[in-house]
């Protein structure tokens, strides 16, 4: 299964003007959990003193995140980097709408080859590494551009099936998770930590996410429509009612995925500090 076609087919209904853009962040920031683990680390970083940073939101996709990150800190200066160019022409279009342009940059960059000497106080990679091979020259990468004291905020899918892989029972049947684009099927919690201290890092604090309330919230919020939504379009004129009757139940379930402490979760947050 793939998200790319769906994001797509989103996005020409939810870019037609920003008010509906920013109602698309506003929803996906709900029904999200990683989205609710984000905010949480962000709101956080900010109670302990980060209140002006030079960000780097590293493969931004359509925005949501940096959006997010420029309303909470609105006196930072945010570089978006991404590797599509229709996105980035389409995320700097609606950041000049909302008259954002001179706080928030959407440019190209390879994460492989990417770095800017201690220039940033925050990176932030959202669902990014697990689809780079080359994820240890990333994180080198990462650390030679932040600044003395920044942290680098990830989040990721864990080997406990963070991509739905040990759902199925067949890999030579073809099926190798629930999204087809990924380079691996998750991170080991202390093989991703190790790999942040090669690179450099100083500490690495992680924990895991989308622990038994995260996986249910998961499935009814977005594997079950985006299913349904892959197999057929007309999906889309029920959406809204789907959601009427389920969102209770996955904010619920959101709310104490993010506040409780799980043993092992599909996801992983991991903070490195430089």
């Amino acid at each position: 299964m793939q998200y790319d076609p769906i994001k797509r087919s989103l996005g020409k209904v939810f870019n037609q003007n920003p008010t509906l853009r920013k109602l698309f962040y506003l929803l996906l920031d709900w029904l999200l959990l990683r989205s609710w683990h984000i905010r949480k680390e962000l709101r956080a970083l900010k109670k302990n003193g980060l209140q002006q940073p030079s960000i780097l939101d590293a493969g931004s996709g359509f925005g949501q995140y940096t959006y997010r990150m420029s309303r909470l800190f609105p006196q930072a200066k945010i570089l978006a980097a991404d590797i599509k160019p229709e996105q980035i022409a389409d995320c700097n279009r609606f950041f000049e709408k909302i008259d954002k342009a001179g706080q928030v940059k959407f440019q190209y960059a390879d994460l492989t080859q990417y770095k800017s000497e201690a220039s940033y106080d925050l990176v932030l990679s959202i669902d990014v590494m697990e689809h780079i091979e080359e994820d240890t020259r990333v994180f080198e990468n990462f650390y030679q551009s932040m600044k003395k004291g920044g942290v680098l905020l990830i989040s990721t899918p864990s080997d406990q099936g963070g991509s739905d892989v040990h759902d199925h029972d067949h890999e030579e049947e073809g099926v190798h998770g629930f999204v087809d684009e990924h380079v691996r099927d998750g991170y080991n919690i202390q093989d991703i930590a190790d790999k942040l201290k090669a690179a450099g890092f100083s500490r690495v604090d992680a924990r895991y996410s989308y622990g038994a309330p995260g996986k249910i919230s998961w499935k009814l919020s977005m594997k079950y429509p985006i299913l349904m939504l892959g197999a057929n379009k007309l999906f889309f004129v029920l959406l809204p009612f789907y959601y009427l009757i389920v969102f209770p139940l996955a904010a619920l379930l959101n709310y104490f995925d993010v506040n409780l402490k799980h043993p092992t979760g599909t996801g992983l947050i991991v903070k490195a500090y430089k």
